[in-house]
């Protein structure tokens, strides 16, 4: 399996790069991002691109991928809509859109626990989620929608927004707990990497919007 991964720098995105490196099922990584990785391995390869806007200089790169790993995304807290309109919708949709003409690509986006599929809801963040997937399950690809609730680092990744790194510096440590209370809204960077891999490998099949139980089950079993 070739993977492009889009937010390798982030929290989830370490934790899935990480996780496809280790996996023999995926044969190479191509990682788009603003700054090298500082990350070594046979498998990966890096692409520098600053236009998040417009990714159709790397269609030549894009052509033989066998899945998408979208992970990238910003928080809600203190923006407007248009920025984070900008970020969550425009540039996943870019994204999706260089992507090649193939109805066997498989697209996992990371979206979140809430999301709000009518698009019409008063919460900004669940609109814009909402319309986002509603977009990629639209589109001419097998898409998963993938809406975990808290996340914690399988693997020591840190988040570059500083009110998640507050957040999980606050609270990570109470993740055994949270996992026996609050089981179905609960999962790892690790579990959501080998959930992706799983799904990449279903070619459409299985249920298209996965929360954070559906996730950890696939992760378990496989499929």
């Amino acid at each position: 399996m070739k993977v492009i991964l889009f937010g390798a720098s982030g929290t989830v995105g370490q934790g899935v790069l990480h996780e496809c490196l280790l996996d023999a099922r995926v044969e190479s990584v191509l990682a788009v991002v603003r700054n090298p990785l500082g990350v070594h391995h046979p498998k990966l390869r890096e692409v520098v691109h600053q236009d998040f806007a417009d990714f159709s200089s790397l269609a030549a790169d894009f052509e033989d991928a066998d899945a998408c790993f979208f992970c990238l995304g910003i928080s809600s807290l203190g923006r407007r809509e248009e920025e984070y309109r900008r970020v969550t919708y425009d540039y996943t949709l870019a994204a999706a859109r260089a992507l090649p003409d193939n109805p066997g690509l498989t697209f996992v986006y990371v979206s979140g626990a809430g999301t709000d599929s009518t698009e019409r809801g008063r919460s900004m963040w669940a609109r814009v989620k909402g319309r986002t997937e509603n977009e990629l399950r639209a589109m001419p690809f097998h898409a998963y929608m993938f809406r975990p609730g808290y996340i914690q680092s399988s693997h020591g990744g840190v988040s570059k927004t500083p009110a998640y790194r507050w957040m999980y510096a606050a609270i990570s440590w109470l993740y055994p707990l949270l996992r026996r209370v609050i089981p179905h809204h609960v999962t790892t960077t690790e579990s959501v990497a080998r959930a992706m891999i799983a799904v990449a490998g279903q070619q459409g099949a299985g249920e298209p919007v996965l929360d954070s139980a559906e996730i950890n089950r696939v992760a378990r079993n496989g499929h």
